[in-house]
């Protein structure tokens, strides 16, 4: 594997510790500003509505620009952002540097991940995005813990501070990794990118990514309380079981990767029946300490399978012009995560139970599964249609048969 994936999974890193550090510094941000906490959550969102809007956009935007610049300015915004975010004067400002933060987020991933599916063998595209991604599973595991411990410690604008140095460090090795000849402009442009979001199949594509993260999140967002008042762990015992969570999605996302390159669609599917399962067994494993110390690794390792192989789906749904659609899948991703929760949410108010965000996000996994089974029909469909070669579909097609001849 080429270093030049070094240089995207340090982004990814940086990308991954500001996304998820603020759900540990509520209180201190709360404090120092002199707000409410549910006001405080308005900055985790107001991250996400930057990813959700930002992803297109930039994607679109820099259409015709060359990859690696592209991916060098939006870590430039990102350091921006979280400068911004560093020195802001009060919440209203912290707010919209948190907005700025998230508007390069799904942009870098989605060009990151057409850069890193080209530079490696068409056998190897899934283990590619992997890796990428493994920048973002390893923030869970070092990068939030350490970054939340600045933060309690040395103030939160501390922590923005040195995810600032993160992005910066990024940069330069996104500068000095990055080759120049594997990253030219698409010769598509914005035409040829909206062009591609057109079609059944990448649609179809995004619906799973939203109803599988979906799922994930359903359960993710309340898995404290499922903790503290199901499990009986002490309120300080969360962050390393948090941690766990991080652990099984670097596992799950190094063998979905893997896998994905054998079986695009096996590895899905086999992905979300995994995820279902271990939702539905919730309720039973939060009964006990060392049961839901394992259901916290086995949810990460089960959602963060289908990582991979819905990036590298949507990316070959739209094979003439991935990097917008390639992008429209991190929007989908936080989507997911702001509907996960609320429906989560819904479920918890409506007093079905600590672990009933599980069950709803078993329900949620569940409508992946039927979404990813639509796409699978209607691939079929197509594939008995015969239609036109053309030279341009070759290196980013991959057909379900005859690759593994190969392996």
């Amino acid at each position: 594997m080429p270093l030049a994936l070094l240089a995207l999974a340090v982004g990814a890193f940086g990308i991954g510790t500001t996304e998820f550090v603020m759900m540990g510094l509520l209180p201190d941000v709360a404090d120092d500003l002199h707000i409410s906490i549910p006001s405080a959550g308005h900055l985790v969102s107001a991250y996400a509505l930057g990813v959700v809007i930002g992803a297109p956009l930039l994607a679109a935007a820099t259409a015709r620009m060359s990859r690696r610049k592209v991916l060098i300015a939006l870590m430039g915004l990102f350091v921006a952002g979280n400068a911004l975010s560093a020195f802001a004067p009060d919440y209203h400002w912290l707010l919209a540097a948190r907005f700025v933060s998230g508007l390069p987020h799904g942009a870098f991933f989605g060009v990151g991940a057409v850069v890193a599916t080209n530079l490696v063998a068409p056998e190897r595209k899934a283990r590619s995005v992997s890796l990428m991604f493994l920048g973002l599973t390893v923030a869970n595991i070092a990068g939030v813990p350490v970054a939340t411990f600045i933060g309690q410690h040395f103030g939160w604008r501390a922590t923005f501070l040195g995810v600032s140095a993160i992005g910066l460090a990024a940069i330069a090795s996104l500068a000095f990794l990055i080759p120049r000849d594997h990253t030219h402009a698409p010769t598509g442009g914005l035409r040829g990118e909206l062009a591609a979001l057109r079609s059944l199949p990448v649609w179809l594509a995004l619906g799973t990514t939203v109803a599988g993260f979906g799922a994930l999140f359903s359960a993710y967002s309340y898995i404290t309380p499922m903790l503290t008042e199901s499990a009986g762990y002490a309120d300080s015992s969360v962050t390393l079981l948090l941690a766990l969570f991080g652990v099984g999605a670097t596992v799950g996302n190094l063998v979905g990767g893997r896998l994905a390159d054998h079986s695009l669609r096996g590895t899905l599917f086999g992905g979300l029946v995994s995820l279902v399962t271990v939702l539905a067994l919730f309720p039973v494993l939060m009964s006990a300490q060392w049961s839901a110390a394992v259901a916290v690794t086995l949810l990460g390792t089960a959602a963060f399978i289908t990582g991979s192989p819905l990036q590298l789906m949507v990316m070959e749904k739209a094979s003439a012009a991935p990097s917008l659609a390639s992008s429209a899948n991190q929007a989908a991703f936080n989507l997911a995560n702001a509907g996960g929760a609320w429906i989560g949410g819904v479920a918890l108010a409506a007093g079905f139970g600590t672990t009933s965000p599980a069950l709803a996000g078993g329900l949620l996994a569940v409508l992946g599964l039927a979404v990813a089974a639509t796409a699978y029909a209607v691939d079929r469909r197509r594939a008995e249609v015969p239609a036109p070669t053309s030279g341009r579909l070759v290196a980013t097609h991959v057909p379900p048969h005859p690759e593994h001849a190969h392996h």
